[in-house]
């Protein structure tokens, strides 16, 4: 083969390796190692701590802003090809796996010994207290869900996935090893987060673990964010809307 040809074929081959999709390896994770795994720890960990210490709203704010560094560094490194894409599919994974899963939450907690009711706020009055909508529909369904979910699928299933697959190599079975234990993974660390947020009965462990098993395998499977950010919107708001009915009706 001549010199030219060579060049040519070395050029095509760094050519589709820049265009891979993360899942597949490439130049936008290449940058991706294990001490973004490190950071992310140490990020989860201080927000965490900072959260637990100064409590309400703003321990919920420190935590936010902790989980969204390492976020902001790992994607100046470079963003995953592909994660950021939205598909009008992904409205329809959010809606309904997202209703599935909080059909299955209300079935987990009558299982447990729950009595089945819609959830209430706490009231003298009856009435919903005041900013709810701020501290519950906009904190909690919309900004938590997406941060959560950049954090814990868009990072650290990521970073996880990533360092998996290269160890294992060229193994056909490098790609299914990552996302198997980048999901278990992820979803681990998501579980024990929120048990350390709050007091978690053993329904809401199992439907938390339930909602991070199937965010984080869609994002596996679909190479994109957003069908788990929509599932976690859904999901999370539902049961503010839940809550907000069960009290009003009271």
């Amino acid at each position: 083969m001549s010199s030219s040809a060579t060049a040519t074929s070395t050029r095509a081959s760094r050519h589709r390796g820049r265009r891979r999709p993360w899942w597949r390896g490439g130049s936008s994770v290449r940058r991706w190692n294990i001490d973004l795994l490190g950071w992310a720890l140490l990020a989860l960990g201080a927000g965490l701590l900072g959260g637990a210490l100064l409590g309400g709203m703003l321990g919920t704010a420190v935590l936010w802003v902790a989980l969204l560094v390492p976020v902001v560094l790992a994607y100046r490194r470079g963003v995953p090809r592909g994660l950021l894409i939205f598909r009008p599919v992904d409205l329809l994974y959010g809606i309904v796996l997202g209703s599935i899963l909080r059909f299955a939450q209300g079935l987990f907690s009558e299982a447990f010994g729950g009595s089945g009711a819609l959830p209430t706020y706490p009231s003298l009055n009856g009435g919903l207290p005041a900013g709810w909508w701020v501290q519950d529909l906009l904190g909690g369904a919309i900004v938590a869900p997406v941060i959560e979910e950049f954090f814990f699928r868009g990072l650290l299933l990521i970073v996880i996935f990533t360092l998996v697959r290269r160890l294992a190599g060229s193994h056909p079975a490098a790609i299914g090893l990552g996302g198997f234990v980048g999901v278990v993974a992820s979803t681990a660390l998501f579980v024990l987060a929120h048990a350390l947020t709050e007091a978690l009965p053993a329904a809401g462990v199992v439907s938390l673990t339930l909602v991070g098993l199937v965010c984080g395998t869609l994002v596996v499977t679909t190479g994109r964010i957003w069908p788990a950010v929509l599932v976690h919107v859904v999901y999370n708001g539902s049961g503010v809307l839940l809550t907000v009915a069960g009290t009003m009706l009271a």
